[in-house]
């Protein structure tokens, strides 16, 4: 990222995280569960047409462990893996400046604390994964992202392109990371995603898993 682009995203998240920590908790709440609820539906109807093709169906899911500041996954990721049998996986950071690793989340194992006060698994590396839900602080009509500012996340979609890895991305976001009127230019490096969801609904529509 240029120093100019880099100097425009600091008042732009600072702006973000103003308008997501001025939310009513109610409905903060209310929000996360409609975004857990939308998230099944379109997973559990997206492998049930893949079976009836006869087609493979994804069972790697890379999530994140939601911050108290974020819609909260927890719950969901939890009956994905001891109800609908899916391996889920949690970012690792292990170097600065280097994609992510992910290790398979076990909910009744311990967890530690990571480079950034997140819990991270000390599980297996996972697969490769099919599907990825990644943590959007802001977000376009058009699948631009904007993030922490770490760009762990866009060295990782990168990566796992050069490797030629299918996979489908969607961000998780509150609908208050909606950039449309605010000053936003993507860097070259910014990974578009393929869809975006919100506690408002979909943002950039569901994908379809083919």
């Amino acid at each position: 990222m240029n120093n100019n682009t880099e100097n425009n995203a600091v008042p732009l998240r600072t702006r973000l995280k103003q308008l997501r920590a001025a939310q009513n908790p109610v409905d903060c709440n209310r929000g996360a569960l409609l975004i857990r609820g939308r998230l099944f539906t379109w997973l559990a109807t997206n492998c049930t047409k893949l079976k009836e093709a006869g087609k493979p169906v994804p069972v790697n899911i890379a999530a994140f462990w939601s911050m108290q500041e974020e819609p909260q996954l927890q719950p969901l990721l939890r009956q994905w893996v001891e109800e609908e049998g899916y391996r889920v996986s949690l970012p690792v950071v292990t170097k600065t400046n280097a994609p992510l690793d992910f290790r398979l989340w076990d909910p009744e194992a311990e967890m530690q604390e990571g480079a950034y006060g997140i819990l991270e698994p000390i599980g297996a590396v996972a697969p490769p994964p099919d599907i990825i839900l990644v943590p959007t602080l802001g977000y376009t009509r058009q699948g631009d992202r904007v993030g922490y500012g770490k760009g762990y996340y866009d060295r990782t979609l990168a990566a796992l392109k050069e490797q030629n890895h299918p996979y489908v991305s969607i961000g998780i976001a509150w609908a208050t990371g909606d950039m449309s009127g605010l000053p936003h230019t993507p860097a070259p490096h910014d990974v578009k995603l393929d869809s975006i969801l919100t506690d408002k609904g979909w943002a950039v529509p569901a994908p379809v898993l083919a």
